[in-house]
């Protein structure tokens, strides 16, 4: 019994050991902020928009961009449009008579992906500083003047900013982004950060390099292949979003798992700068490797082992581990675990990892096809935005 219970113990203390060593080296440091030498300062800006039928948000986004506190003859506003809801002929209306933000609009004659819309988008911004946002999110005013402060130091490529607010009902993420808040700040400090988040992003258009055509992940992908040309991309607590979240258990699900799926695909297919390009790639990679990767699978043979061992040692009492695990699961997607819904927001993020990687593998045993980077606008999250 006493060794069952060590062997279970070391892997869960396994399972969240980096955790630990980040956030002890967290407060250890403690960075503060953005690491860039932030100056004023107010270059051209190109707002790169993709939609997809988002008719009944789009006004009130483009809204939104005008009302920035910046000025809007230095602002190009890119929409890159696929929709088959009228979203482009609403566009041109908003912008007939304005004379600026300055418009790009890029009609596409077939949906092809997110990827393949951004880099054509990418492409044809023309200003200084490209800033990648999403209809489903809004943007504090002064973002876009804290991002270029950030890329104002020449050492800094790209900048995102973090999730404020959640629009909507679900609470269930806050405490799992505010220790994602933490580690990312750590690792810009440390060098550069791995993710970065659809609803505001910023880069230096010289540095921008286009992206696989079936990237699932292509913000934090871009954010990547700046680091392996060279360039540094940081995390600033200071630039501030609000993204819709799902208050449904099952589309929070699906979401996550997406998002995980491409997070993986990211990091394995530039596995090879794992060890290189200083302490991106022996601190921050190996890190996100071992939550992303390892500690999923660790996290599942845990709850593999507890059950069973429960079950072989104490018969139908070991009943209680499953039961227990399926407690805190339920009360967690209902935001009812108080000073532990942060623990429960992490051990989903985990599972969410974990089904990512199992369908990862299915698709490759099967030699099936991988996502193609469509995206599908959700009414909820778009109800939320009116």
């Amino acid at each position: 019994m006493k060794r069952f219970v060590g062997f279970l113990f070391g892997l869960v203390s396994l399972t969240g050991l980096p955790y630990a060593i980040y956030l002890a080296s967290y407060y250890l440091l403690r960075p503060e902020g953005s690491p860039a030498d932030k100056r004023p300062r107010e270059p051209s800006v190109s707002v790169v928009l993709p939609t997809y039928n988002e008719a009944t948000i789009i006004e009130s986004k483009l809204e939104e961009l005008c009302h920035l506190d910046y000025p809007m003859e230095r602002v190009e506003v890119v929409v890159v449009d696929s929709s088959d809801d009228g979203t482009a002929d609403l566009v041109e209306t908003f912008f007939a008579g304005r004379s600026v933000p300055e418009l790009t609009l890029i009609r596409e004659d077939e949906r092809e992906g997110l990827a393949v819309a951004l880099n054509q988008a990418y492409a044809a911004a023309e200003n200084e500083v490209v800033i990648k946002t999403d209809c489903d999110s809004r943007i504090a005013p002064d973002a876009v003047r804290e991002a270029v402060a950030n890329l104002a130091d020449p050492a800094i490529d790209g900048v995102t900013g973090r999730n404020a607010a959640v629009i909507g009902e679900s609470e269930v993420e806050r405490g799992y982004r505010d220790v994602q808040g933490m580690i990312q700040t750590l690792e810009s400090h440390l060098d550069s950060t791995l993710i970065f988040h659809g609803p505001f992003s910023a880069f230096e258009r010289d540095a921008i390099v286009p992206i696989d055509e079936d990237s699932i992940a292509d913000d934090s992908e871009l954010a990547l292949r700046i680091r392996r040309n060279g360039g540094r991309v940081v995390f600033d607590p200071a630039i501030r979003y609000r993204e819709a979240a799902h208050s449904s258990f099952g589309k929070r699900r699906e979401q996550k798992d997406r998002r995980a799926m491409g997070l993986l695909r990211l990091l394995w297919r530039n596995r090879d700068m794992l060890g290189g390009y200083g302490r991106y790639g022996r601190l921050v990679l190996p890190f996100n490797w071992w939550f992303m990767v390892v500690s999923p699978w660790l996290l599942g043979c845990s709850i593999v082992v507890g059950t069973l061992g429960s079950l072989a040692l104490l018969g139908p009492l070991g009943l209680v581990v499953p039961a227990g695990l399926l407690g805190f699961t339920a009360l967690g997607a209902r935001d009812a675990l108080g000073p532990l819904q942060p623990a429960y927001a992490l051990f989903d993020s985990q599972i969410s990892l974990l089904r990512a990687s199992v369908a990862l593998l299915r698709t490759r045993a099967d030699e099936g096809e991988e996502e193609d980077g469509t995206w599908a606008p959700d009414r909820e999250l778009r109800e939320v935005l009116q």
